[in-house]
């Protein structure tokens, strides 16, 4: 275990630095970005980038994390699915320049056309960043990639702002994403080169299609179970109730990007060491799934009572309609955190597979929830209620194929996890409770100041007094070390 610890806490140090950084960064740039254009923007903007998702995922065929698990690739086997990568990148951009009329056309907004025809671009520096980047995570550079992020965000970040103020209006949104895909490919390709040749490279593509078809197969349910109920709502709502839910799902995942997102990059290049001893695995994962549970559920009773003052604050008080639906969506969160790093899971214990099946049902079941939140009730509010629903489900699910069929493990233990989070996170919502019923007026800052501080404050506290972490101990024990 020693070995597994220090490679993860050493992996996720310095993606959380780079996680935590690009936090601030995104913040600020989104908040002044959300003075400067108009709900509007954001939509047709969330439009474009949920399908050129979709294009992406095309190109991809799940290669990257196939290359991270298989040990036997050589130099030339890496350089054939390189040239692969390029010519289903060109092929895919054609398609989504192509494609760009028609999905103007689709929503009803003819500015989509030209700004999915900026972005297709992208998807070429993506395809051929695929294989250079797969390759600093096999190799557990963390630093490089925490550096890496560093710069490209601040730099993409600052030249969006400027943008804006110097009135792109909503092609402001498009400066950063082109940038951060040219400079990454540039960067990653420095740090390992590639030489492309005249070949398909499909005796190359055999080796890892087995895992890859399967990871492809995910990734394009995953997409739809993902991003659903955003081209529903662009649809049969409008692209300014879009805007006020983007904004709203997009605060909702600012903790998983930063927590879980912190965690899952580390995960399979560490794991994928033990796709030959599943117990072992599934004992390291049980960890990791604790301490999740300890951030991830108070964390959702914290956002629910706090999401007026975080929506306000963050984006201004034109933001206001999307207060209920973030509010909905926070009960999702602590699902959320721990059920994004099943991926890496089903992945290190070489069982795409399953995780193919477990998309399928999660898909079925989104789509279920969704067509009732939009057809049967018709508002925001109802499909962010299916969202969280159709999630805690998903949970449920997911979880019984990682351990039954993955593992083939009894999954008593991972349920045993959970108990004491989620006692925690009970206390913590009836003490918030009580307080938003006790406090008088008071600025936004200050009510969330107090909530947050009453969170900390009780999360502490449980955490001491359970016996899941000492940290007065801790102290203790640093204190004799600094006076010896």
């Amino acid at each position: 275990m020693g070995s597994v610890k220090k490679e993860l806490a050493s992996g996720v140090f310095y993606t959380a630095l780079a996680k935590y950084s690009g936090l601030v960064i995104s913040l600020v740039v989104t908040a002044i970005l959300a003075r400067l254009l108009t709900p509007d923007d954001f939509g047709i903007v969330a439009i474009a980038t949920l399908i050129i998702a979709f294009f992406g995922i095309l190109s991809d065929l799940g290669i990257a994390p196939a290359i991270i698990q298989h040990k036997q690739l050589d130099e030339r086997d890496l350089d054939n699915i390189f040239s692969f990568t390029i010519w289903s990148g060109l092929t895919v951009a054609l398609l989504f320049f192509g494609s760009s009329w028609l999905i103007a056309r689709y929503y009803d907004a003819p500015q989509l056309a030209l700004i999915c025809q900026a972005l297709s671009a992208n998807l070429l520096f993506a395809a051929m960043n695929i294989v250079p980047n797969a390759l600093i995570y096999k190799a557990k550079r963390f630093r490089f990639v925490t550096v890496r992020t560093l710069f490209v965000n601040g730099i993409g970040g600052t030249a969006a702002v400027a943008a804006a103020y110097a009135g792109a209006g909503v092609y402001a949104l498009l400066v950063n994403p082109i940038f951060s895909s040219v400079a990454l490919l540039a960067i990653n390709l420095r740090a390992y080169p590639r030489t492309p040749r005249l070949t398909l490279g499909l005796a190359s593509l055999r080796k890892i299609f087995a895992f890859s078809a399967y990871q492809f197969g995910f990734n394009v349910i995953n997409y739809f179970s993902r991003s659903l109920d955003k081209l529903m709502i662009g649809k049969h709502l409008d692209l300014n109730l879009l805007g006020y839910y983007e904004k709203s799902y997009r605060l909702m995942m600012l903790p998983l990007q930063n927590l879980t997102f912190v965690i899952s990059p580390v995960m399979h290049p560490v794991f994928s060491e033990y796709q030959h001893d599943l117990p072992r695995l599934s004992d390291y994962y049980l960890r990791v799934v604790r301490l999740l549970a300890f951030v991830g559920f108070p964390l959702s009773a914290f956002l629910w009572f706090a999401a007026d003052e975080l929506i306000l604050l963050f984006f201004g008080p034109q933001w206001g309609p999307s207060v209920p639906v973030f509010r909905i969506l926070a009960l999702s969160v602590g699902v959320q955190v721990i059920l994004s790093t099943s991926g890496s899971i089903f992945q290190a214990a070489n069982s795409t597979r399953m995780l193919f099946i477990s998309g399928l049902c999660s898909t079925a079941l989104t789509i279920a929830g969704l067509l009732v939140g939009l057809f049967v009730y018709g508002t925001t509010e109802a499909v962010a209620w299916s969202v969280a629903i159709t999630f805690a489900l998903n949970f449920v699910q997911c979880y019984y194929l990682m351990y039954r069929h993955a593992f083939r493990l009894p999954w008593g233990a991972f349920w045993r996890q959970l108990a004491s989070p989620l006692a925690l996170s009970a206390l913590l919502a009836a003490i918030l409770w009580g307080i938003t019923l006790a406090m008088p007026p008071a600025s936004r800052i200050v009510s969330l100041a107090i909530k947050a501080g009453t969170a900390c404050g009780v999360w502490i506290v449980y955490i001491q007094l359970s016996g899941e972490y000492d940290a007065i101990g801790k102290l203790r024990g640093i204190v004799k070390r600094f006076k010896r």
